[in-house]
């Protein structure tokens, strides 16, 4: 009988230590994600900000050609201005969408303008401002992807129990498309 209690006692030791050993890598695995989602941020803040670097040159370009487009670009210095002093994600998020709505403009008032399209320096910018978006884009879906795997995380069995324990609750910050994205923009030649 004695044997048989050593026996029952190795086996609940273990059983414990191996769910301690569980909920150790499962919130340490969560810690991990928690902390790749302001990096996931940080990369997608990096390639706006490129891309508004690039755009005082895109608007200096197109002043060039279309000096009676003195509006839009005003807007889009403006605009720049927005995102530059803007300190959350939401605010940034915001500003970007305006000036995204901004650039459709001027590649539309680009349109207008034969020599500005045939521009080499023009054609540059234009190419590193599509590049740019492109990176945008990519850079959104890894920070959504990051952020589902996390939430994903934290929101099943078991590691939902260990996620309580340690106070990490789901991230809702993902990336959504703004109405005005919904709709196709109308281009008039």
């Amino acid at each position: 009988m004695r044997g048989q209690a050593k026996i029952a006692l190795l086996v609940i030791l273990g059983l414990i230590v191996l769910i301690g050993a569980y909920g150790w890598n499962s919130y340490n695995s969560l810690v991990r994600l928690h902390e790749q989602i302001p990096h996931a941020w940080a990369q997608v803040d990096n390639v706006l900000q490129r891309r508004n670097d690039l755009i005082p040159n895109l608007v200096a370009t197109v002043k060039g050609y279309a000096k009676h487009e003195q509006q839009v670009l005003g807007q889009v210095s403006d605009a720049l201005k927005t995102y530059n002093r803007a300190t959350t994600a939401s605010d940034k998020l915001a500003a970007n969408d305006t000036i995204t709505s901004l650039l459709t403009r001027i590649m539309a008032i680009s349109l207008q303008y034969p020599n500005l399209k045939a521009d080499q320096q023009f054609i540059r910018l234009s190419d590193e401002i599509a590049g740019t978006e492109n990176r945008i884009s990519v850079e959104r879906k890894r920070f959504n992807d990051m952020v589902l795997d996390y939430n994903m995380k934290v929101k099943t069995f078991p590691t939902n129990i260990f996620a309580r324990l340690g106070g990490l609750s789901p991230e809702e910050s993902y990336f959504k498309a703004t109405e005005s994205a919904k709709t196709a923009p109308a281009v008039q030649f």
